[in-house]
């Protein structure tokens, strides 16, 4: 069942204009625009590059010193609740309460994405069998593995049917089989709401990807299709060798966790 303010717009928008955040005298993000429609986008760049903070103040994790966000022509700040009800967040890390069933782990989020009581059970089912749980959801978190419990943190990103869903590496830690599973779950939901990918694990977009978002050191350096990407930094080449031609630097061409 989709919920939410997003459901009487066919059509999503995220527009990200003159954003700016700092840490005392580290610039974190440096005058940030970009627009944002259905589909599923890549967001790439080193260690420092910005990519977490962009994601928080998305999420409205963290506040932006300067510039806005607005969903559909609205100001996100002033939807409260109902942004929520339309946002799914898989951050990177994320404290998991081992002393929780899976199931009960997943309901405790559902509440707090306000989906409705009566709907609840049915959710957790829908979104543990789209990672593969659907067994699995009466063990206790300490009893999952780490793949199983990455597959949980994506299963409750997607309870709700979210229409703006933000994946911080998503796929780190998972076997080929369910690698692929999640790929196509996350383009199963980009035809009808906007999935933001940031990853270190570049062919897991290269093919699904509408276009690439690429930070340096809080500042845009392109926003395009893998294709020109392509065409532009490595003819011949992959979005791989397209990282690597734009952080020729060494130490930033290691794909570590990011800020």
């Amino acid at each position: 069942v989709s919920r939410g303010l997003g459901d009487v717009y066919k059509r999503q928008m995220l527009e990200i204009r003159n954003l700016s955040k700092s840490y005392g005298k580290k610039v974190a993000l440096n005058n940030i625009n970009l627009k944002f429609d259905n589909g599923l986008y890549g967001l790439l760049g080193p260690n420092g590059a910005g990519k977490s903070t962009l994601m928080n103040i998305i999420t409205d994790n963290l506040k932006a010193d300067n510039g806005e966000i607005l969903w559909n022509g609205i100001d996100y700040q002033t939807l409260g609740v109902k942004y929520r009800e339309i946002l799914g967040y898989m951050p990177q890390q994320q404290g998991l309460y081992n002393g929780f069933t899976g199931k009960r782990f997943l309901n405790y989020i559902a509440v707090l994405k306000d989906i409705p009581k009566k709907e609840i059970l049915l959710q957790i089912e829908e979104s543990a069998k789209k990672v593969n749980l659907q067994n699995e959801l009466d063990k206790k978190i300490n009893m999952y593995s780490g793949g199983m419990k990455q597959r949980l943190l994506i299963a409750s990103c997607i309870l709700g049917n979210p229409k703006l869903i933000i994946f911080d590496e998503p796929t780190a830690g998972l076997d080929p089989k369910e690698r692929v599973r999640v790929k196509k779950l996350m383009q199963e939901f980009s035809s009808k709401s906007i999935v933001i990918i940031a990853t270190h694990i570049v062919p897991d977009i290269e093919n699904i990807a509408k276009e690439i978002v690429i930070l340096k050191e809080g500042v845009l350096i392109e926003k395009n299709t893998p294709e020109k990407l392509i065409e532009k930094y490595a003819p011949n080449g992959d979005l791989e060798d397209v990282y690597m031609n734009i952080f020729e630097n060494k130490e930033e061409n290691s794909f570590e966790k990011n800020n």
